[in-house]
């Protein structure tokens, strides 16, 4: 037994000395030579073949979007499998941190019946150059190793898979984010970018939102449908994406309704504000940066800047514009707040640059829809138009639900009554139904909104009786002026009449 250690350790020994050797005093060219033809020699004796995915490729070292996906679809997996795990901060995810495989660590993994292995490396690379973009000495790679008679199996539908639920599931894994443009003032410099963001962490969702059962389905079953629809839009040849109107009185529940959507697709939030886009190239760099499985929101679009159908530059402002002075003219336009115009505005949203990121919804909010151009409102750019009004009966249950957690109460009853005759918005039923202290019950809140509905039902009435008297009041006014113009003429004529009569008795 001591003489097999004893030439085991010489072997050992042995190969240790022999790879210094190699190492130290055989030239880089020939030590190639050797390692290919090594590998050559290995390849044509071992029935395994070896994929390498590289963290960082490309000449200026870019983050691989392969390493990325792989990552993400290990980190589910490895965590139930490895022996060995690295704790990692977790970028843009809703995990504190994540689990992976250590370096130099082993899975096995069965697809389809066939064995396959994934292993974690790293590599040190030593290097003096200079370069403007600086990388890590530290090189991680990922390998996965299978047997030759399942090449074309892993090549056309293991990889395909594994970059596929990887990119999945970072989607799901992600944070919500709500991004808004920088004014193009500070788009220069270094990294400047045209979006900034934060975490989108509204609550909304199609639950806790006040309005109508069916409505709420309806809107839902449309949001699945566009969701899972890329199929269907290539079919028909049409870029992927849908337009919302959400129109109605302030209070009425529109930004909840986005962050309702935006919380039930999953999607980031894009909120374009109009007045800080310079003109109609700035808004199209802005709509080509914003991603896919996102909703790019204009609110209040009647507010934004002139987009209400004034297409046509009257010809004596024309003339005045030309008789300016250039220079000074040129000056007063770069100090205009914004140059975006309608026909700028439909070409991004339904021209040929609306195809360049798919899965995008596209959401206009006004207060007063009759005020917006038919062209930016029709079917094919706002697909889907809704009516978000005052609060109902149904809308107010869903309110008392959640605020103060009741199904039921007597005074439901006296409630129904007063909406029926009475416009509140549900932000106003709201409020007046909160809780605003420990002492405020069930009954009390109800009690609160009642009174503030009886209220608005004699303000209303008020206000119609007002009305009505005014408009008894100039309808007299007007029968008056009338009876006094008949007058007028009749005087007129007898004045005529008598004229006549006078000149005549003359001849």
């Amino acid at each position: 037994m001591g003489s097999e250690w004893s030439l085991l350790g010489s072997f050992t020994a042995t190969i240790m000395i022999a790879y210094t050797v190699f190492d130290k005093f055989i030239p880089n060219h020939i030590r190639s030579y050797v390692q290919i033809y090594a590998h050559k020699l290995i390849g044509f004796l071992s029935p395994y073949i070896q994929i390498t995915f590289p963290e960082f490729s490309g000449e200026r070292l870019t983050h691989s979007e392969l390493f990325t996906a792989i990552q993400t679809y290990l980190v589910q997996n490895s965590s139930q499998r490895a022996r060995k795990l690295k704790a990692e901060p977790a970028a843009d995810s809703n995990s504190p941190f994540l689990l992976s495989m250590d370096d130099n660590e082993e899975i096995t993994e069965i697809f389809q019946g066939v064995k396959l292995w994934w292993g974690s490396h790293k590599s040190m690379i030593k290097t003096q150059s200079f370069s403007f973009y600086p990388s890590s000495d530290e090189k991680r790679f990922y390998t996965l190793t299978f047997h030759k008679r399942h090449r074309d199996l892993v090549s056309t539908t293991y990889i395909p898979h594994v970059l596929e639920q990887g990119k999945s599931l970072k989607l799901k894994n992600r944070q919500l984010k709500l991004f808004t443009n920088n004014s193009y003032t500070g788009w220069g410099g270094y990294r400047k970018s045209k979006w900034s963001h934060v975490v989108f962490e509204h609550p909304a969702r199609f639950e806790t939102l006040a309005m109508e059962k069916a409505a709420k389905e309806e809107i839902i079953d449309d949001l699945l449908t566009f969701k899972n629809g890329k199929e269907y839009y290539d079919k028909i040849g049409k870029a992927w994406k849908r337009g919302y109107l959400l129109y109605g009185p302030p209070g009425t529940g529109k930004s909840t309704m986005i962050a309702a959507m935006a919380n039930f697709l999953y999607y980031d939030v894009y909120d374009l504000e109009l007045t800080a886009v310079k003109d109609n190239t700035q808004l199209r760099s802005l709509l080509i940066e914003t991603t896919s499985k996102s909703i790019i929101v204009i609110e209040d679009i009647d507010c934004s800047i002139d987009l209400t159908g004034k297409r046509v530059v009257k010809k004596e402002k024309e003339k005045s514009e030309d008789a300016k002075d250039p220079v000074k003219k040129a000056e007063e336009e770069d100090n205009k707040e914004s140059k975006v115009t309608l026909s700028g505005l439909l070409n991004c949203i339904d021209g040929i640059w609306s195809g360049c990121a798919g899965e995008r919804i596209i959401i206009f909010t006004t207060n007063h829809v009759d005020k917006l151009d038919p062209a930016l409102i029709r079917s094919g750019r706002m697909d889907k138009k809704i009516e978000l009004s005052y609060c109902c009966y149904e809308a107010f249950k869903v309110l008392a639900k959640n605020y103060l957690d009741v199904d039921y109460h007597g005074l439901f009853c006296v409630v129904e009554g007063l909406l029926k005759e009475t416009k509140m918005t549900p932000a106003d039923v709201a409020e007046n139904m909160m809780p605003k202290s420990k002492r405020d019950d069930v009954e009390t809140c109800l009690k609160k909104l009642i009174e503030s509905l009886k209220k608005a039902k004699k303000k209303a009435e008020e206000e119609a009786q007002k009305k009505a008297e005014e408009e008894e009041a100039r309808l007299k006014k007007e029968e008056k002026e009338k009876e006094q113009e008949k007058l007028a003429e009749v005087k007129s004529d007898e004045k005529a009449g008598k004229e006549v009569k006078e000149n005549g008795s003359v001849h």
